[in-house]
Formats: structure tokens, sequence, C-alpha cells
């Protein structure tokens, strides 16, 4: 197999090798230049191109930035502590999912940045749409008031990953009707659906992405493990230090004053509904088996919770959220918004659906 080439102009591609000790003194500044390609720029863009180094040498000295262009011209910035460990390489890659994800999460709840920008221009919404969202996703790495994000192996290789069941023939089999079943519960409306076995997954209907996206925040926020303890079943915060999760006690006691001065400080507006999809403790499994939460309510100051939507990546469609829980096993079930014309009174009618004809000899999968 040959090396594909790439041609680029002479001005498009810069390798320098510099050295800091040398050329300190005025009219000294070429002699710290070992090497420069294309040799025949001009003196002053080579000194340009060695200053503009030298001062990000200087200003990420001991620090580590990475950098995401999540939408066309917003871009999302990390620092973080330059780490010894031999690992470290592998670290900067896994922190660069981070702000993948967190971007990828925001945008199944809340749509795109500039989709809200377009929609109030002041970036009042915005700002007060990704504080919230952000804090709230940043709240599992704290310990105290101090944000600690894991630096070993099983940290932050789950991020942006989908930890899949190995199941044999006959329980896929078995997992093959529920899809149907479940799917039949939605009569003539289309629908889309994730099994989870534990923190596992089992099956999905979505594409890559989303399955990606909604795995994530089963494993964060929905699982057994999550509503049980209220802590997330990344394997690495279990592992890690415990007490981050009683911090987030006091976070959380404290939100009220710390979004307040935010509001004054950000031009975000206290009077915005925000709905906070990764608030901790805020999932609970309801009689019937489904999933419940008062994040979201019909409107400010209402006491009326509504089915959560997100927004499909794929299919660019938003759905309705509904979670199903028995035992081990968690069933999410998505609906597109446009397919029922009562919105509530319709997902009432589907969850009865499910609770008649998904039975628990079917949801007892043998290989639990």
């Amino acid at each position: 197999m040959g090396l594909s080439s790439v041609t680029t102009g002479s001005d498009a591609t810069k390798f320098c090798i510099f050295d800091l000790r040398r050329g300190q003194h005025e009219g000294e500044e070429l002699d710290k230049i070992l090497f420069f390609y294309p040799a025949d720029l001009p003196f002053s863009t080579q000194l340009s191109v060695i200053g503009l180094s030298e001062g990000l040498i200087t200003f990420t000295r001991g620090i580590l930035m990475f950098f995401y262009e999540a939408e066309p011209d917003v871009w999302m910035v990390m620092i973080v502590e330059k780490s010894k460990e031999s690992e470290a390489i592998w670290r900067i890659d896994a922190l660069r999912r981070v702000l993948k994800e967190v971007h990828s999460l925001f945008m199944m709840f809340h749509g795109s940045i500039r989709a809200l920008l377009d929609k109030e221009p002041s970036g009042g919404l915005l700002r007060s749409h990704l504080y919230t969202f952000i804090m709230d996703y940043l709240s599992d790495f704290l310990v105290g008031k101090k944000l600690q994000l894991p630096n070993f192996r099983d940290s932050l290789k789950e991020r942006g990953t989908v930890q899949m069941l190995t199941i044999g023939r006959e329980a896929a089999i078995e997992v093959q009707s529920l899809v149907r079943v479940l799917e039949s519960c939605a009569g003539n409306t289309s629908c889309y659906s994730l099994i989870l076995f534990q923190d596992l997954l089992v099956s999905t209907t979505l594409s890559a992405e989303d399955t990606i996206n909604l795995f994530t925040y089963a494993v964060l926020r929905l699982s057994p493990r999550a509503l049980s303890s209220g802590l997330s079943s990344w394997s690495y915060l279990r592992k890690g230090n415990v007490s981050s999760h009683a911090a987030t006690g006091s976070v959380s006691a404290n939100s009220g004053a710390v979004l307040d001065q935010f509001y004054r400080s950000s031009g975000g507006d206290p009077s915005y509904h925000i709905a906070r999809p990764l608030q901790q403790d805020k999932w609970t499994k309801g009689k019937d088996g489904f999933l419940v939460s008062d994040i979201w309510k019909a409107e400010a100051g209402s006491s009326a919770a509504i089915t959560p939507t997100i927004w499909l990546q794929k299919t660019e469609e938003r759905v309705f959220l509904c979670t199903f829980q028995h035992r081990n096993l968690t069933l999410i079930l998505l609906f597109p918004v446009i397919s029922l014309l009562n919105e509530e009174q319709g997902i009432s009618l589907v969850k009865q659906q499910v609770l008649e004809n998904v039975s628990l000899s079917v949801l007892v999968i043998k290989y639990v």
C-alpha cells in the first residue's frame, strides 16, 4: 500500500526549530532560529512565527489546552494542569472526548447553540442553558469546591463509548421479540427503542450517534444504580473518591446563590424557565415502573410535570422520552412529537399498551 500525498502551498505548512536561550538581545533575534521551512520566507515572517510559538509555549507552560469546534465558529476550550503520568498522551484524547460529549448531550436536550442564538440574539437564553447544563455535568467531578478530573486508565476511556452486553442466541431472540412488542405498542406511530441491562446496552434501533448520546445519559442518570445510589454508573466514578457525590449536596444547596451570581455577571435572565436534565437525584421510579421527574415543567412556576423531549441528531426529530424499568432492565422508548396529536394523552395510551403487552415473562429475559 502506497502513501497518499498531500500537496500544500509553501505558505500553508511551516516547520521550525528554535532555541529559547538564544537571541535574547535586540537585533539578535534571528540567532534563535536553528531551522525553518520554507527557508525562502522573509525573515520578518519567520520571526513572526517564532514569536507566536514562544507566546503559546510561555502561556501553556504547565497546562494543557484542548480546543473543540463544536459548531461552525463556536469553540469549546478546556484547560488542565499537565500530568506527569505515563498515560498523559492517552488522557489528552479522552479529555477532548469530554468536550464533544458535553456538546452532544447539550444538543440532545436543547438543540444547537447556533439555533438558540438565532432564537434570541442577545444570548441570554443560551447562557442560562449552558451554565446550568455544564455545571450539572461537572457536578460528577466535584470534590468539595474543586473540580478533579480522573487520572487513571479506567476513568475517561468510557466517555463517548457504548458498553455492550454479550448475549447468547436464545436471549437475542427474546430481545428481538421484546423490540417488536415495543414497536407494536406505538400502533401506527413510529417508535425508537434502546434497551439496557444494568449499565450495558442490549439493543438499539437508533443511529450510532444517537445511541451513544442516549446511552451516556442513561448511564449518568437513568440506570438502576444511578437511581438507587444517586451515583453515575461510570466505573471510574465508583472507584474514585466517593466524597465527590457527598459534595454535590452542598453544591446543590448553594445553587440558587451561584445562579444569581451568574445571572448578574453574564447577562443571564433568572426569569427563563430552564430545564436541567443532568441534575442529580431528579429521576424516580413510579408505581407503574415508568421513570418520572419534575425537571420538565409545563411552564415556569408550574407544578405539573410533562413528558421530556430530546432531539435526535440523525433524523433531526424531536421525540418524547419514556423510560420503563423492571429490576435491572431499562427500556427507553422514543416517539416523534409530531406523531401524537394530543401529546400527554397519547403518551398515556402508549404507556398503557406497554404495561398490558410487555409481560414479565418477556421483561425478565432469561440471561438475567
